[in-house]
């Protein structure tokens, strides 16, 4: 049975300007609209990656609202969005040619997500591109999982089951009990229980195209995979190869990896 996951988060359209460098003043870069925001990344890759999605959601009633859904459409995700008088949320992203990204938010009709009414579910997974009271309605309505990618890095005043962060944004954790997933870019990743490590992966060596979507595929591989019922450190090893492989491939949502794919790069 797929499990059931409901991520509310955020959606928006990626302004992406592909250079040689980060710019002071650089002109010659090449330019992309491709959908994005966490919520939409990681509802689209919780898709891809067998499960069963919905998400909620906030956009404009502007010409980038459909832009930035198109891709959650083709994917058959169960779309539970409210219209709001305020620009669709944007992305500007700067990639240079060695992978590393800068990416300014400007949140728009996302600040507008607040209380949340919740389908029947397995999980829901939110990020913090929202405001706190849409995460913490969530929260309360949650019957089953509660998975936080708590990115971009604030406290919150919620208790995961499951949280995911990087190692700089583990420091603004509010709670760090349960399980806790950290990543530490192409190095490794540690898995947490009530503060102690119980597993350890190494991502599998890729060269880096576009960092954007990476966090987002591991986040909803490792959820996907506890979903599963496979053990913890094969949950981190799928999502250390889902992160892989978004980070070696361009663009957020179309860099996201399938099932197969995950477990064909870690098949010897």
């Amino acid at each position: 049975m797929r499990p059931r996951i409901t991520v509310v988060g955020s959606i928006n359209l990626d302004l992406v300007a592909r250079c040689e460098r980060m710019p002071r003043a650089v002109s010659g870069a090449s330019f992309s609209r491709i959908p994005g925001g966490k919520g939409a990344n990681q509802a689209l890759a919780c898709s891809r990656l067998g499960a069963e999605v919905t998400l909620i959601g906030a956009i404009g009633r502007d010409s980038f609202a459909e832009e930035a859904l198109v891709e959650l459409r083709e994917a058959s995700v169960d779309l539970r969005l409210t219209e709001v008088d305020a620009p669709t949320g944007v992305a500007l992203v700067v990639v240079d040619r060695s992978g590393e990204t800068v990416i300014v938010v400007a949140p728009g009709a996302n600040d507008t997500l607040a209380g949340v009414d919740l389908p029947e579910h397995d999980a829901v997974l939110c990020q913090l591109e929202i405001p706190d009271a849409a995460v913490v309605s969530a929260w309360e309505r949650c019957t089953g999982t509660f998975c936080l990618n708590a990115a971009p890095a604030r406290p919150v005043t919620v208790d995961p089951d499951v949280t995911v962060v990087n190692r700089y944004e583990l420091e603004s954790l509010s709670h760090r009990d349960g399980v806790v997933a950290v990543t530490q870019g192409a190095e490794d990743a540690v898995l947490l229980e009530d503060g102690e490590e119980i597993a350890k992966a190494t991502p599998p060596h890729v060269e880096v195209v576009d960092g954007t979507g990476a966090g987002d595929a591991f986040t909803a591989c490792f959820l996907v995979s506890l979903l599963e019922e496979l053990e913890p450190v094969v949950a981190l090893e799928r999502a250390c190869a889902a992160g892989a492989l978004a980070a070696s491939r361009f663009g957020a949502q179309s860099s996201l990896p399938t099932a197969d794919e995950v477990d064909a790069l870690l098949t010897p």
